[in-house]
């Protein structure tokens, strides 16, 4: 596992940690090596490799415990050593008197520990004293340090020439690696410095680098070297060099410092002298780029990743990486530095990935046993995934509940779904083995009782560790084992033709299972905040008994299948009028109603046992006959969209239009003395308005009769012996009842517009205010918009009237507000209209008040608001218009007077203070300082003479 990323240069671990020994020293030499630490040897140990240098062993008397091991929650070594030792005789635990101590300092503990040879070490300390003796006291962190040591080591300083030029080699791949290739600071663009430092690496990989004190080669190194390493932000040299704190190369050397901390002897466990070698590894935080963020993050990584290498069986150390993660989830709300953000997600990721493969599986993997492991797993993924949510958003994270239960949610789901699969191979395999037994269990019978154990062991086991991140656990588990069950359960259903005991077993195992589990989830679920009602929505019901009742569901089928054809052969003739339909109701639905009713009577009187469960079945056929009937009811009426024209863009009014531009002769085409072709067949057309009203009629009264017919069903469960469950009976006939609902309110406003905006158009679209605005006033439209209302009082219920005559209401001032702001270019307005355009609309409105006889005045008053508003802008004169409407634009202000201002997005609400609205007003004003204006600041152009205005309204 790699978290940090590919480094991009071929190196070896020993050359990254000799790297790494040489920052920690170099770190280090102006502070010492630290107090000494007493080491005793053991004899006993086998001999290592040759490469490793020999490992002390320390004596488990320490001076004091580990603060470092006491907050990370890891056992002190003498307390661990006599705990895996006790009861032994002789054991490390009751001391030894034959060990020898010998002292050692911390620079020496960090030599083993990071296994460099004493050669290497000398060698490395004499290269920082000669690099100290010609730096005058210049702190490490100001110089490039293998430059140094580049520069100040011989081949004498080495065994061999071999061994020298493979030291150069590394320390040229540490200038790549740090310089080129992971730079602390981004290269925008190439720089000589970097195309003159490759040229050396080439060069010296063919042939060493010449660095005696007078040396061309060195010199021209020295210099490429220190222009790259001490670049700052702003080009200029800076007093720290940068050639270690790259990411990802500092992160690798980091983390070998701190591989440091485990035992040799012992890979499970942290030294006791973690304390001070932690001190003297974090002196390497300038030189490495490296911040407290930076290190909690590696150091849990380093703790978790020796767990998992080490065989995981120290649970200690996943404890450890688990209270780090809790410093580093810290760390993640309280840093908003991107690139920290993007360093957390891989190592996070990982031990993400890791934790949630066992635990998708955790039936398989934690017991009874080892529970409280699963807990440190579960808390690990936990705040893994809460802190990859925080870097993702940058801060704005989701509720921390929220990110742990979803994936809690998908734990629950999946192992126990790999446990009831498991079961369920068992069961498969016993009961190939049971055969030749006379009356051996069906096989799912038995899969029912272990779907049932399987249950309780969650309950018992695994919830009480899942609750904390998942305060529904139980409920989830527990309905994904019906879920499960259900799948196994359905195959069976529909392998089977007709009863039989071994369906009978089944289903009656079945039935107990379900109820077992249904009382579980409740029970687990009664404290949550809406008591579980997905969970237990989620569990939908077996209906085992429903297979028992196949020839009652024939029976309904059949029924159902009937009236279907009946309602599509009789729509067919049905005609809707209203003059040979006394009731003013349709035909074809009384017919229908009273065939429902019968199915239900008969349905009741069934010589069977009944269940409440068949009900819902039967009526939900019943139910979509009736769905079809209402949609073919109102199917072809159209919709206020239908009859609603487009709002056309704005244009400007062109000034001269009002009166020269239209002559009488188009006065005479467009008055209300004639009427379009289409209204003059309404009164043969299937769509016309009393045949309209005959279909709200129609839907109103099916929708009575259906809320009564529910009543009667209820009545008829009750004496038949069952409970009264509402539910049961109206459950899905609410659906055509609310279809109904739906129907008389498209049907109502389809009439509405149609009447408004199709049937009298000529006398409104075509007619009112086109041209001289005193000829073309409104009342030729009352005059037919009244015989409209008459027609409707006397054909629509008493109970929908109302309804009928409000949207005609709206549609009328709809189409008010339409002529007045998107009439088309033979409507021009000035402000003197306004007085006119005033009391044609109190004309409209005491037509549908009716002197109180009609709509309620409050209503009108509500409804005319729209309209009423607008009056302030028509009165209003053009400058005030136009300041209104830059006041109104939200990016007007501040705008040079000879820039345009935006085009104000249509709203689809008229207000006086909506720009659009203003906008409206001003492209209709008939002056030349609107035209002018809108000419000025918009562009748009002038009306088009050849638009009429029926085609703009």
């Amino acid at each position: 596992m790699d978290p940090f990323g590919k480094l991009g240069v071929d190196f070896s671990p020993s050359e990254l940690r000799e790297t790494a020994y040489e920052i920690l020293v170099g770190a280090c030499r102006s502070t010492g090596s630290g107090r000494r630490l007493t080491y005793v040897s053991n004899s006993s140990l086998k001999e290592r490799s040759q490469q490793s240098p020999p490992l002390p062993q320390r004596s488990i008397r320490t001076s004091a415990a580990s603060k470092v091991k006491k907050a990370l929650g890891l056992r002190p070594e003498t307390k661990k050593i006599m705990e895996d030792n006790s009861g032994e005789p002789g054991s490390e635990g009751h001391g030894n008197a034959e060990r020898k101590r010998s002292g050692f300092t911390v620079g020496e503990l960090m030599r083993v520990q990071m296994r460099v040879s004493e050669q290497t070490d000398s060698r490395v300390r004499r290269g920082l004293l000669r690099v100290a003796a010609g730096q005058l006291g210049r702190p490490t962190e100001s110089m490039v340090l293998p430059l140094e040591l580049l520069h100040h080591f011989r081949s004498s300083d080495f065994t061999s020439r071999q061994e020298y030029e493979a030291w150069q080699r590394k320390t040229l791949k540490i200038f790549e690696a740090g310089l080129l290739v992971h730079p602390h600071l981004p290269r925008d663009k190439p720089e000589p410095a970097a195309q003159r430092l490759r040229q050396i690496l080439q060069a010296a990989s063919e042939k060493p680098i010449e660095t005696g004190k007078f040396s061309e080669s060195m010199h021209i190194l020295r210099e490429v070297v220190t222009s790259l390493a001490c670049r700052s932000f702003d080009g200029s040299l800076s007093g720290i060099c940068h050639w270690a704190d790259g990411i990802p190369l500092n992160l690798h050397l980091y983390r070998i410092l701190l591989e440091a901390c485990f035992d040799l002897n012992d890979e499970t466990s942290l030294i006791e002298e973690v304390d001070e070698v932690l001190e003297q590894i974090k002196k390497t935080w300038l030189i490495l780029g490296i911040n407290q963020e930076l290190h909690n993050l590696c150091f849990m990584w380093v703790l978790f990743h020796q767990y998992v290498a080490t065989g995981e069986i120290e649970d200690d150390l996943l404890l450890a990486a688990d209270r780090l993660m809790v410093e580093v989830e810290k760390d993640a709300n309280s840093t908003r530095d991107p690139e920290y953000s993007k360093i957390l997600k891989s190592p996070l990721s990982l031990m993400l990935d890791w934790a949630e493969e066992r635990l998708h599986r955790y039936h398989d993997i934690f017991y009874r046993g080892n529970i409280e492991l699963m807990r440190s797993v579960l808390s690990l993924a936990a705040s893994a995934a809460k802190i990859l949510d925080i870097s993702h958003e940058y801060g704005k994270k989701r509720n921390e509940l929220d990110v742990a239960c979803s994936r809690v949610d998908a734990y629950i789901r999946s192992s126990v779904r790999s446990a009831f699969s498991q079961e369920r191979e068992k069961v498969i395999s016993g009961r190939k083995s049971s055969r030749k037994q006379q009356s051996p269990l069906p096989a799912l019978s038995i899969l029912a009782q272990n779907t049932l154990d399987l249950a309780f062991t969650e309950k018992e086991i695994y919830s009480s560790i899942l609750k904390r991140w998942h305060p529904l656990a139980t409920g989830v588990a527990v309905a994904t084992l019906h879920a499960c069950y259900a799948i196994e359960l359905k195959k069976f259903v529909s392998s089977i033709s007709e009863l039989n005991p071994e369906a009978i077993q089944v289903l009656l195992a079945a039935e107990r299972l379900e109820k077992d589990l249904v009382e579980m989830a409740v029970a687990d679920l009664v404290e949550s905040e809406d008591g579980g009602k997905a969970i237990i929505q989620e569990m939908a019901p077996y209906e085992a008994e429903a297979v028992m009742n196949n020839l009652v569901k024939s029976w309904i089928l059949t029924r159902v299948d009937r009236l279907s054809e009946w309602v599509d052969r009789n729509l067919q003739l049905e005609d809707w009028n209203p003059q040979v339909n006394k009731g003013r109701f349709a035909p074809s639905a009384v017919e229908v109603l009273r065939i429902i009713d019968e199915t239900l009577e008969a349905f009741f009187l069934l010589p069977i046992p009944m269940h409440p469960v068949l009900l819902p079945e039967l009526i939900g056929g019943l139910d979509k006959c009736l769905q079809n009937y209402i949609v073919k009811t109102k199917s072809g009426c159209g919709s206020r969209l239908t009859f609603t024209p487009t709002l056309p863009p704005p244009t400007r009014c062109t000034t001269s239009s009002k009166l020269g531009a239209f002559k009488m002769k188009d006065r005479l085409f467009m008055g209300p003395g004639r009427k379009s072709q289409v209204y003059s067949r309404n009164g043969d057309d299937s769509f016309s308005v009393p045949r309209l009203c005959l279909r709200i009629n129609t839907l109103y009264n099916t929708r009575k009769e259906l809320e009564a017919l529910q009543q009667r069903t209820l009545v008829n469960l009750r004496n038949s012996g069952f409970p009264d469950d509402q539910s049961v009976a109206n459950g899905k006939l609410a659906l055509s009842i609310a279809l109904c609902t739906e129907g008389i309110s498209q049907i109502s406003e389809a009439t509405a517009y149609k009447i408004v905006f199709h049937d009298l158009n000529h006398v409104f679209g075509d007619y009112l205010y086109i041209g001289d605005i005193s000829s073309t006033r409104i009342e030729p439209f009352l005059q037919e918009l009244e015989q409209n209302l008459e027609v409707i009082s006397l054909t629509v219920h008493d109970r929908v009237r109302t309804r009928v005559i409000t949207d005609v209401m709206k549609a009328s001032f709809e189409g008010f507000l339409l002529v007045l702001l998107g009439g088309g270019h033979s409507r021009a307005f000035t402000q003197h209209d306004a007085s006119i355009i005033e009391e044609d609309f109190k004309f409209l409105t005491d037509l549908f008040w009716s002197n109180g006889d009609g709509l309620p005045a409050d209503l009108i008053d509500k409804l005319s608001q729209s309209v009423t508003g607008l009056f302030s802008l028509l009165k209003a004169d053009t400058g005030s218009l136009v300041e209104q409407l830059k006041c109104a634009t939200p990016d007007s202000n501040g705008t040079s007077a000879k820039l345009r201002l935006p085009l104000p997005p249509v709203t689809g609400q008229w207000r006086p203070t909506d720009p659009n609205t203003i906008l409206r007003v001003l492209c209709n004003r008939n002056d030349k300082m609107a035209s002018k204006f809108l000419k000025k600041t918009y562009d748009l152009p002038k009306r088009s003479k050849h638009n009429s205005s029926h085609d703009a309204l």
